[in-house]
């Protein structure tokens, strides 16, 4: 049964057909970072669950995860971390090589952004493959962060991410899932 949750997020998703490449449905959350109901309950649904935890930080992927994590961060009292594509961030890095769907690319965040043992929220708009949602929690973890939670708004479980952090430990939660690409 679909709650009016999902429904009211599912219907603030716009869905494009084909893109990046033909047979891909790519689901465009930027149409529910505007629409400022669909946007305020999605960052509620997020951090609920974690409701009177101590979170230290909320670390964001480049780039949607930076909208939701800063709103997150925010409601939490929380830092934020960014996990950048590598050469974007000014100052001593750690970096990590993480799999895409077709090669390998780095992501990196600063160096003295996590203080070892500090519990960490990872947060992104959509888990996929789980390719780059794993490289940032191995980035994470081998800074020393305890990663509570990886969440996301879309889980796209016929492509296995979930299943992926979930073999790693972590514990994910998302708000709906798309079946397919």
């Amino acid at each position: 049964m679909t709650s009016s949750l999902q429904m009211e997020l599912t219907a603030a998703i716009r869905n494009i057909p084909d893109y990046p490449k033909p047979g891909i449905m790519f689901r465009d959350i930027t149409t529910l970072l505007g629409n400022p109901r669909a946007f305020r309950r999605a960052i509620d649904e997020l951090v609920h669950p974690y409701a009177g935890t101590k979170i230290d930080k909320i670390a964001g992927v480049e780039a949607r995860g930076f909208i939701m994590g800063g709103a997150m961060a925010h409601q939490m009292s929380s830092g934020f971390v960014p996990i950048r594509k590598k050469g974007k961030l000014p100052h001593d890095t750690v970096r990590i090589a993480y799999s895409l769907e077709y090669g390998v690319d780095e992501m990196e965040m600063h160096r003295d952004a996590i203080t070892p043992g500090e519990k960490v929220i990872l947060v992104d708009d959509l888990i996929a493959t789980g390719g780059t949602a794993e490289g940032a929690v191995k980035l994470l973890t081998q800074m020393g962060a305890d990663i509570v939670a990886a969440c996301f708004i879309i889980d796209l479980p016929d492509l296995g991410g979930r299943k992926k952090l979930e073999a790693l430990g972590v514990n994910v939660h998302t708000l709906i899932e798309f079946g397919g690409h």
